[in-house]
């Protein structure tokens, strides 16, 4: 499942239930070959008698069918294949020629108990059946449950978010994997637009709690009184309890948290320990570099409070957050995915891109680069809205 966001108003979420739609949340179709296999052992089965040196009953083979439906077929289809079975070697061991002896051995013992085991076969392939069927539908409830959590954790990111342009996308690395521990939000404040793009260390249902409390604790601390090293410090702050409360004490989240300042035409990063922002601007694409802090829940090993750094950000100027997942997907032979070098092949040049025109680029370009991905992919893009040209 990828997971774009972008849109303005009704149609963004007509935009994003499409994207869903492909989610995988309905459980896929068994492949064509496994749909067939049960034609292909029947047929297998009457073309193997004349191809064997001596004559032998091959619709005893014909016991197995009904497991071979099971793989893929619902209870009454197997059902329904397990008395074609029977009736099917019925009619083999009445043809003389079929049965490998010169007479009718309809109820000869030896058939009599392939037609019985054929049957109790048949109970437990459409048992199986129905258990495959039930854990499917188990399957199917929890990908829901973990489709809800996860459009609540991160939601649709608006087209319009205070005096910015924003568009997002994440994409986990296993398909039909909706929760994962990668975070982006954005938010209008007094303040400016203020954003975080984070992720967790680990995996599983601990990132998520993680993922639960850094957004949390973001999406207060933002429109609390003071700059964004308080953001920063309330956060910090969450982690640690977070950590203590778990008893984790290598806890932690890299994150960058951005701030834009229409009036002053600026963005100010401050950046745990997370990849550097990229901007695209007047068709050069460049990272923003600055004084690097500890990620956050780490912060107690430095005495020394992060460091706010700024950088010009315009009209004709567009902002690019993004997890390691993106840099870190790899080609067939190994190589990163080139992501400077990309935008600048699409971008250069160029007048300013939409943010979704970016989003899009990306969430096209990086399957081609690397067919499956082995980390979480979160992207966030942001272009100032409505502001002065500079």
């Amino acid at each position: 499942m990828n997971q774009q966001h972008r849109g303005d108003g009704g149609s963004a979420s007509g935009r994003h239930a499409a994207r869903l739609s492909n989610t995988g949340l309905e459980m896929a179709a068994p492949p064509a070959w496994m749909r067939w296999l049960p034609t292909a052992y029947v047929a297998g089965v009457l073309l193997l008698e004349p191809v064997t040196p001596v004559q032998w009953p091959v619709s005893f083979l014909l016991i197995a069918l009904p497991v071979v439906a099971a793989y893929s077929l619902g209870p009454f289809g197997v059902a329904a294949v397990t008395v074609f079975a029977i009736a099917f070697e019925g009619v083999l061991a009445g043809t003389p020629c079929c049965a490998g002896r010169a007479t009718n051995n309809l109820w000869e013992r030896h058939h009599v108990a392939a037609y019985i085991s054929t049957a109790m076969v048949g109970v437990l392939g459409t048992a199986l059946a129905a258990h495959r069927k039930r854990q499917e539908a188990q399957l199917v409830r929890a990908n829901s449950v973990a489709e809800a959590l996860m459009h609540t954790l991160l939601p649709p990111v608006p087209h319009k978010v205070g005096n910015v342009l924003a568009a997002s996308l994440y994409r986990p690395a296993e398909a039909r994997t909706m929760v994962g521990g990668d975070l982006f939000d954005i938010r209008a404040t007094q303040a400016g637009t203020r954003a975080i793009i984070g992720d967790v260390r680990g995996k599983g249902l601990q990132a998520v709690r993680t993922v639960v409390d850094v957004l949390g604790s973001f999406r207060q601390a933002v429109y609390d009184p003071g700059g964004l090293r308080q953001v920063a410090a309330s956060m910090e702050r969450r982690m640690a309890h977070e950590a203590e409360s778990i008893r984790d004490d290598e806890l932690f989240v890299t994150a960058a948290l951005i701030e834009y300042d229409p009036s002053a035409q600026q963005v100010t990063i401050i950046n745990h320990g997370h990849i550097e922002p990229v901007v695209i601007s007047r068709g050069e694409v460049q990272a923003v570099t600055g004084p690097p802090a500890l990620p956050l829940g780490l912060g107690a090993l430095d005495a020394e409070r992060p460091v706010a750094y700024t950088h010009r950000f315009g009209d004709g100027d567009v902002l690019l957050l993004c997890t390691d997942g993106l840099i870190e997907a790899r080609d067939p032979s190994g190589a990163f995915y080139p992501l400077l070098d990309r935008l600048r092949q699409r971008f250069a040049g160029r007048p300013a891109p939409d943010p979704a025109e970016v989003v899009d680029f990306l969430d096209t370009d990086l399957p081609r680069h690397a067919s499956s991905l082995h980390d979480d992919v979160a992207i966030l893009v942001f272009a100032p809205y409505g502001t002065p040209s500079r």
